[in-house]
């Protein structure tokens, strides 16, 4: 096998390589992007050598499937080769050198200097290899990447059926270089510190810390581990120091224990606060060894059947949202900046909880989810289909999901598997879902786990098989005569499982801002090409009416927040793409749905105008739905107040029905007051003759 030589390198690559060498002096352990100046090329054939290749010169996070999944015809799945040249400082050689990769789509094998260092097998999570005894130290080195999106019965999803498998370094890359005794970086992962909170109350709180060592070097090494915690004032709160043994041989684990008066609590959406926790392994004399830095929100979390999630022992509003994290003309390649708009759209329209679906998303998402306060639903692509070849790497996946965000204290529950299906409890599937809740269960015990069901029963041999039952139900779209549909299902659970712990976890329907229908059919064609936006407006109007009302359901969960690409349909006059996001795709449009939930969920003062790209109309007579959370609402048309007004889904909800449109421009104007002062929203309808 041999490498394209590369010639030229640039004064930027050789300035960067420089300063990395004095970083990985300085410093017991240096984490280096390693981001830029990725050569690319697909390989159609497979093969590690494509012959006249044209190598484009790229920057990671990078898909190769950014459009092609999104819009025309068929998209690449397959390999696609990236090389990267670097210079491994002598003063490496006395040091730990590990390669990270935070996402690669979808299987990944990694090479050094034409020596293959491993395989990867799974889009969605971090993976690390050891390449100290590979790299050719005071000299350059040739790291080379051959991914794999290419849909696999072993490696869950095992099709593009639900999403697409994104091909591509999407996410960024990073070198860590440590001394040969070090705090485990190989721990599926991880950041080999995991903290557990115990005894969790106003007064005090136990914060035990596990923090796993290795030491490659030949002899018994006497070190000192210390672990502070700080306020986000920065103010140490409390430490625990120790004088322990890491003895040459295997992975080791130890365990602190601090205790703190009167703790801050981690309080959601509406107090966020974190405590930073430092852990240093450093020498007899003092000198630094190697340090870690985790975030930890303290926080009780209590789920009860029929009654609702209690975070520190109050019960806590559930409105929930589900998230992909693609975006169109990007893929799932995105940046922090991308990652904290999404962040800050969910929290915009008053989501307190998000479920991230259906596959481990950035560690950068759930940090912030940590800061922002909502609460995280997290879980593994187990979805769909099953091909009875994917157990072990469902058991990886879970694996690492768990081990990789142990810390997030946004994360309450994690998932096991989405819609599939069996026909009896000793199928495949159910097995399989069993051994995850309990592998689940036996490296985080402290958290709940829930598995999704798409069928209506509640007993289908799926389910019952996780702490919580979560349940897609469509009614109005793929289930059902209507919307309302929804209440006496929901009625039966109340009232024949009382003792169930249940969440809604999909709801929704597709939604085209490009269509509009002043008449609406009673059922749209969900294979069809006609999602007109004021259907799927009535039908949340309705759902989120009932939903509020019911009192029984742990949560629910909006499906989605944002359309999302599914490079295998054709529907709603859009292909490749999902429609039942309450944004567009590129993020630029918020549907009227959006605005809906906002009313309900967000208390900041606002009032809209529902149905305003319904522009040319043909009907003299119209309903008009307006949205506002605040009193004192009125509205005009063609400045005439509308007196009659009719309560709606909830409170927010206002109905003017049957109210007379003329001929050309309509103007039609809301107003509220909140605390005096005036908000308001304005639309211009045409009405045309027929």
């Amino acid at each position: 096998m041999t490498f394209l030589k590369i010639k030229n390198f640039s004064f930027f690559l050789f300035l960067t390589l420089f300063i990395l060498k004095i970083q990985a002096q300085d410093t017991s352990r240096s984490v280096l992007p390693m981001n830029a100046d990725w050569s690319f090329v697909k390989s159609p054939e497979g093969t590690l050598e494509v012959k006249n290749a044209s190598w484009e010169t790229v920057s990671v996070p990078h898909s190769w499937n950014q459009s092609d999944m999104h819009e025309g015809e068929g998209f690449y799945e397959g390999v696609g080769l990236y090389k990267k040249i670097i210079k491994a400082p002598e003063t490496w050689s006395n040091k730990r050198v590990f390669i990270k990769f935070k996402g690669v789509g979808h299987v990944t094998d990694v090479y050094i200097n034409n020596i293959h260092v491993g395989q990867h097998k799974g889009s969605f999570s971090a993976f690390i290899f050891d390449i100290s005894p590979f790299l050719k130290f005071g000299e350059t080195n040739t790291i080379l990447v051959k991914a794999d999106n290419t849909a696999r019965e072993d490696v869950i999803p095992v099709n593009h059926n639900l999403f697409g498998i994104y091909g591509g370094i999407y996410r960024q890359v990073e070198l860590i270089v440590t001394g040969k005794l070090n705090i485990t970086t190989t721990d599926y992962a991880s950041s080999g510190v995991y903290i557990k909170q115990k005894n969790v109350t106003t007064s005090s709180a136990d914060i035990q810390v596990e923090t796993k060592l290795e030491n490659t070097l030949k002899k018994t090494q006497n070190v000192n581990l210390k672990t502070t915690v700080y306020n986000n004032a920065g103010e140490i709160v409390a430490v625990n120091l120790k004088n322990i043994m890491v003895y040459p041989q295997g992975r080791q684990s130890y365990y602190q224990t601090l205790v703190l008066k009167k703790p801050h609590l981690w309080q959601g959406i509406f107090d966020p606060y974190l405590y930073k926790v430092k852990v240093v392994v450093s020498s007899e004399n003092g000198e630094k060894i190697d340090e870690v830095t985790q975030k930890i929100g303290l926080r009780t979390i209590e789920i009860i059947a029929g009654k609702g999630l209690f975070l520190n022992g109050k019960k806590y509003p559930m409105y929930g949202v589900n998230r992909h994290q693609d975006l169109f003309k990007h893929g799932n390649a995105l940046t922090k900046e991308q990652e904290n708009r999404d962040i800050e759209l969910i929290k915009e329209v008053g989501a307190t909880t998000v479920r991230l679906a259906h596959y481990q998303q950035s560690d950068h998402f759930y940090t912030k989810c940590d800061s922002v306060g909502f609460l995280v639903w997290a879980e593994i692509p187990f979805v769909n289909q099953t091909r009875k070849s994917e157990s072990d790497n469902a058991k990886l996946q879970i694996s690492e999901l768990i081990k990789q965000n142990f810390n997030h204290s946004s994360i309450y529950i994690w998932g096991t598997y989405n819609e599939v299906w069996a026909k009896t409890t000793s199928d495949y599937a159910p097995v399989l879902i069993r051994d995850l809740h309990d592998l689940a269960k036996t490296l985080d015990p402290d958290r709940y786990t829930v598995g999704v069901s798409g069928k209506p029963d509640i007993e289908n041999p799926n389910n019952l098989n996780t702490d919580v039952h979560g349940n897609n139900r469509y009614f109005g779209w793929y289930q059902g005569e209507s919307a309302a549909d929804l209440k006496p299902w929901l009625d039966n659970l109340k009232n024949n499982y009382p003792d169930f712990k249940v969440i809604l976890s999909e709801y929704g329907a597709g939604s085209n801002i490009f269509q509009q229908a002043e008449v609406l059919p009673d059922k749209i064609d969900p294979k069809g090409q006609f999602f007109p936006e004021s259907y799927a407006n009535r039908l949340h109007e309705t759902q989120w009416g009932i939903i509020n009302d019911n009192g029984y359901l742990i949560g629910s969960y909006v499906w989605n927040m944002f359309d999302f690409g599914l490079p295998l349909w054709s529907r709603g006059g859009i292909t490749k793409r999902n429609h039942k996001g309450l944004i567009t795709f590129d993020r630029k449009n918020k549907k009227d749905v959006f605005y809906w939930y906002k009313a309900n969920w967000n208390p900041e003062p606002m009032i809209y105008i529902s149905d305003r790209r319904l522009v040319n109309r043909t009907q003299a007579e119209t309903d008009i739905h307006v949205y506002c959370n605040v009193e004192d609402i009125e509205l005009y048309v063609n400045g005439t107040k509308i007196k009659s007004v009719h309560t709606g889904a909830t409170k927010v909800h206002y109905i003017y029905k049957g109210v007379a449109l003329k001929k050309g421009k309509n103007k039609v104007v809301a107003k509220a007051k909140d605390n005096g002062e005036i908000i308001e929203d304005k639309v211009v309808w045409n009405l045309k003759k027929k």
